[in-house]
């Protein structure tokens, strides 16, 4: 089990974390709003300007996915149940924790959630 010292460490690197994804949020949707402002002289403009935007898009929709995760596992600190195993519910190693601070499974469960979602 993790020491009430470990679990604000964390709370904290999960805390900073939020922040900047905010923040990465909040620019990339400036960036996209400005790019439709353009104005694009050709389609070679169009098709950059387009997969830039399909990139952003999908880099704004992984961190939204953090996002979720760092908000749960925010609220696992305050439900006591952080660190824990959502599928076996034996304590989730420390190591991986430092790792992914937002893990929600050991590995091992981890391995069979991914097979079994494949």
């Amino acid at each position: 089990m993790l020491t009430q010292e470990e679990l604000e460490i964390f709370k904290n690197k999960l805390l900073d974390r939020r922040v900047q994804i905010e923040k990465n949020l909040a620019g990339t949707t400036l960036e996209l709003k400005g790019m439709r402002e353009l104005e694009l002289n050709d389609e070679g403009d169009f098709a950059a300007a387009s997969a830039e935007t399909m990139v952003d898009s999908a880099i704004m929709e992984q961190q939204r996915k953090e996002l979720a995760e760092i908000d749960l596992a925010l609220d696992k600190i305050k439900n006591g149940t952080y660190g824990i195993c959502e599928m076996c519910e034996e304590p989730i190693g420390r190591a991986r924790l430092e790792v992914k601070n937002f893990a929600r499974f050991c590995i091992t469960c981890r391995e069979i959630n991914e097979k079994e979602q494949q």
